[in-house]
């Protein structure tokens, strides 16, 4: 492992990521206006895709990303593929994409080139979408708490139990201060009380978010391109492990 991996960043470094950061929130449309199929139903939806990270137990360096492809409206995998990949930054709250958007982006560029009729019309989030000019959203297991917008978060967690009954329903995540909309837990299966936390990425809005996260949970909590993206990567690991190295 290399000796600079557990060093944490500059100052320097935090405040360039940061001028990044907000170059490219300048970029970022939160509108249907450019998806190429119709929102109401999804009609024209053909592909969506989901990425994960894995880590061998025990190692933040070496990992393996993997790229998933699923057609609609049926869920059936038609692309996946893997690279494994070296992280040399340790992870920091609020720049975890400066740490993994690398391979995740050589995936993207290889399905480009490679097979671009199968070029998913969703996937990841901001920064890779506005990197790669691609719609996306963003779905999390965790909501990322924002201290100057949620300060009572197990009031927020009682709020929304209470609000989620059954398979599509939604709590808006509010910001006290601001006014903004976060993003929303949305319920995905009845069988999972837990609910995700879905947020805009990139060309896409809150509503038609909800839309195709909800088409893609027909039976588990998960959306099926990243659980997918998740198995997939854990077992490159398992059968791979002495190449990781």
């Amino acid at each position: 492992m290399r000796k600079d991996y557990d060093q944490d960043p500059s100052e320097e470094q935090r405040l360039a990521w940061s001028q990044q950061q907000n170059d490219l929130k300048k970029q970022l449309a939160l509108d249907d206006s450019r998806l190429s199929f119709e929102t109401a139903t999804l009609t024209d939806l053909k592909y969506v895709g989901g990425v994960d990270l894995s880590f061998p137990l025990g190692d933040h360096e070496n990992a393996v990303a993997c790229l998933v492809v699923m057609q609609m409206p049926d869920l059936q995998v038609v692309y996946k593929e893997f690279l494994q990949t070296k992280l040399h930054l340790p992870y920091i709250s609020g720049y975890l994409a400066f740490r993994e958007v690398e391979p995740l982006m050589e995936l993207i560029r290889q399905l480009k080139a490679n097979q671009p009729e199968l070029y998913p019309q969703f996937g990841i989030a901001s920064h890779l979408g506005v990197l790669c000019d691609t719609p996306t959203i963003g779905v999390a297991k965790n909501f990322l708490v924002i201290p100057s917008e949620f300060d009572d978060m197990a009031a927020i967690k009682s709020q929304y139990k209470e609000a989620l009954h059954k398979k599509g329903d939604d709590f808006k995540l509010v910001g006290a201060t601001s006014g903004s909309i976060y993003g929303t837990a949305l319920r995905t299966s009845d069988n999972a009380v837990n609910p995700v936390f879905v947020s805009q990425g990139h060309l896409i809005t809150l509503e038609t978010a909800i839309k195709v996260v909800l088409a893609t949970c027909p039976k588990h909590r998960i959306p099926e391109p990243i659980r997918a993206a998740d198995l997939e990567s854990r077992a490159y690991i398992r059968t791979n492990s002495s190449l990781l190295q």
